[in-house]
């Protein structure tokens, strides 16, 4: 299913190294609004910068791709030290398919985090890579977003706030 994530964690810094070897994925394409950091906001919060070091730590290879322009995202990118796709166009593939050319992997060892199923889950499974899910670092307040997050709600799994394999 298009809408299903393959793997659910409650927040970005719960996905660990270990528990990506075992998966094979060597390589991650992360999300940036709600994922890494709140929406629209210029710092990394201290928590995703020590998880974004134990990934590197670790081997594993970190990209972001975002639909926001890249003003927005380069001084972010910069600060962490991390490539980036901006203007992804995401759920369209066109953003994942620059990422994982700069990663150097095949896609059978890459995985996308993000916060949104019908941008970052749906844009995952239709490049044909594995998503990982994680809930939104904090509810957006705007009517559109509220809305989003709604429609959703069919989509997520129903013991929710729990590491799970979906698929």
């Amino acid at each position: 299913m298009l809408f299903r994530p393959t793997y659910v964690f409650d927040k970005v810094g719960d996905i660990t190294p270990e528990f990506l070897r075992k998966k094979k994925i060597k390589g991650l394409i992360l999300d940036l609004d709600n994922t890494l950091t709140t929406h629209n906001n210029p710092e990394p919060p201290r928590l995703s910068i020590e998880w974004l070091d134990r990934m590197k730590s670790a081997g594993i290879k970190l990209i972001i791709v975002s639909n926001n322009h890249a003003p927005r995202v380069t001084p972010f990118a910069d600060r962490l030290g991390l490539d980036f796709v901006s203007e992804g166009a995401k759920p369209l593939t066109f953003g994942y398919t620059r990422a994982i050319a700069r990663l150097g992997l095949e896609k059978k060892n890459v995985a996308a985090v993000g916060d949104q199923i019908f941008t970052d889950v749906l844009g995952s499974n239709l490049k044909g890579i594995r998503s990982i899910f994680v809930f939104p670092i904090e509810p957006e307040k705007s009517l559109p977003f509220r809305f989003k997050r709604a429609c959703e709600k069919p989509f997520l799994p129903k013991d929710d706030k729990k590491i799970k394999e979906v698929g």
